[in-house]
């Protein structure tokens, strides 16, 4: 009868299983001499890896990624910081997969994230500093601006940068801020308060070419401190657009260019930019100035937009001084989060 028989029990019929082997046992597995075999825990989840890999890549090799046409490099660089959220992605999605492999390579994306972001974790530079500055676009619907005036010089900081100041509500700032900051200038829709006295207030030609002749949103000052002398410059960079082609920022870069060419101009060597540059600092766009000017401390500081922010395009930067930290104030009526920061001599 074979190998089928008889079941006793019912009256079926069942089909033995074939043996494996000639003894009736089953085989080992099969291996190649000389090699052991790989546990499956480390052959799954290779494409998770990979992934972990290329993030890993973006974080420490950015600039390579080309800028040309839709300036995908920009793109990128604008929201560097926020491609820590795949580190937990990636170690979840491989420990469902139960992959030592991809586990392993999670660690790679974090190394470089840390590298590139971990400094702006640390503690800040301490208590001593020699000015407190505030840098704010106030926005130009902002419609309370005598209550955003009065949150600033509340901070107490000895400088106060604002953007998009319209005529309209120029009185209202000045009354708000006259008695604590007895000096100020006005250029175009940019403004500098200060608790020390100010001269050579001159506009700076930041205007791309195909923007209208009316734009005006540059300015200096010399600001005489106990310290000596600070060149302070002002500055509103155009906004970029983000739609089905990609970045638009060919007008900002080129203001960016224009305004490093005046800081590299400037002939007092203690230097001090504030404005609303429409960048991140990590945004190649920005180089003719991050190139001249000192990064400054830790805190990330995301300023914009103001409910949800997820970048800091509102900026202090520093040239033969120190930004020892920076960090977000309170929303106000504008869509940006005042900045405020403390420089060191």
């Amino acid at each position: 009868m074979g190998t089928d028989g008889m079941d006793g029990t019912n009256g079926t019929y069942r089909s033995a299983p074939e043996p494996d082997a000639a003894d009736g046992t089953r085989p080992a597995a099969r291996t190649v001499p000389g090699r052991q075999p790989v546990p499956a825990r480390w052959r799954r989840g290779r494409l998770i890896a990979v992934c972990a890999a290329l993030v890993a890549a973006l974080l420490a090799l950015h600039p390579a990624v080309p800028n040309a046409g839709p300036r995908l490099g920009s793109l990128l660089e604008t929201f560097l910081p926020w491609l820590a959220l795949a580190v937990p992605v990636l170690l979840l999605a491989a420990l469902l997969r139960r992959s030592a492999t991809a586990a392993a390579a999670t660690a790679l994306p974090a190394a470089a994230w840390l590298v590139a972001f971990g400094p702006l974790l640390l503690p800040g530079g301490g208590a001593r500093h020699d000015l407190v500055v505030v840098q704010h676009n106030v926005a130009d619907d902002n419609p309370d601006p005598a209550g955003t005036a009065r949150a600033l010089a509340d901070e107490r900081p000895d400088l106060i940068a604002l953007e998009e100041v319209t005529q309209d509500a120029l009185p209202a700032y000045e009354k708000a801020l006259r008695a604590r900051y007895p000096h100020h200038a006005v250029v175009g829709t940019v403004a500098l308060w200060s608790r020390h006295r100010m001269t050579d207030v001159a506009p700076v030609d930041i205007r791309p070419r195909a923007v209208d002749p009316g734009w005006n949103r540059g300015m200096r000052a010399t600001v005489h401190t106990p310290h000596g002398e600070l060149a302070v410059h002002v500055a509103h960079l155009p906004s970029i657009r983000l739609g089905v082609r990609g970045l638009r920022s060919a007008d900002r870069d080129e203001s960016a260019e224009l305004l490093g060419a005046a800081l590299a101009a400037e002939p007092i060597e203690r230097l001090l930019l504030l404005g609303d540059l429409n960048g991140t600092l990590d945004d190649r766009g920005l180089r003719p100035l991050t190139s001249q000017l000192g990064a400054p401390g830790p805190g990330f500081a995301f300023s914009w937009p103001a409910g949800l922010p997820v970048a800091r395009i509102d900026q202090v930067l520093a040239r033969k001084s120190t930004v020892t930290g920076l960090s977000a104030l309170p929303a106000t009526g504008s869509d940006h989060l005042p900045i405020i920061a403390r420089i060191r001599y």
